[in-house]
């Protein structure tokens, strides 16, 4: 299954007939077996997004098993995301504190106690993508990641390690 496999429920999710608890009980979804958090991230809130169609619809959606994981804060700065948002994590990197401010109240909060975010972003094996790439590359949560590494950049406080979602072979 592809992302493209899914305009029709899409469609739906568009028009707004389509709530998110009516959206992941869809048979084919729930086949999927994923967490919901992802779910909502990624297909709920971006299924029908071009950019992730042009990056991720090579992908059979049923070959991706997802993990909450722990990464360590030195493995972001080199984290790529699709090519068709190159340059969008530095942009949000840029002005880590304008885009913490511009979200609610305890974003910035968990960010000045914590040192990361409030809700993990999903990365996925870049190996799904390209048998020969290594490594792991932002699939959402380009903003956090930005912020992440702007906070790093500007010596503000951030933790050693960070929880995020993993989809891997």
């Amino acid at each position: 299954m592809k992302l493209t496999d899914l305009y029709p429920l899409m469609a739906r999710r568009r028009d707004g007939t389509l709530s998110y608890d009516r959206f992941r009980a869809d048979p084919e979804l729930t086949d999927l077996r994923w967490p919901d958090d992802v779910l909502e991230q990624f297909l709920f809130d971006h299924g029908d997004n071009t950019a992730f169609i042009n990056d991720y619809n090579t992908i059979d959606l049923r070959d991706i098993t997802w993990r909450l994981e722990t990464i360590p804060a030195a493995d972001f700065p080199s984290m790529p995301t699709g090519a068709s948002d190159a340059g969008c994590i530095e942009s949000y990197a840029a002005n880590p504190v304008h885009w913490v401010a511009v979200r609610p109240p305890e974003v910035a909060r968990h960010w000045d106690e914590h040192g990361t975010w409030l809700r993990p972003p999903l990365l996925i094996e870049r190996r799904l993508l390209d048998p020969a790439a290594g490594g792991l590359q932002v699939l959402e949560g380009r903003t956090r990641v930005g912020v992440l590494r702007g906070r790093l950049r500007e010596h503000l406080h951030v933790a050693p390690d960070h929880q995020a979602w993993v989809g891997r072979r």
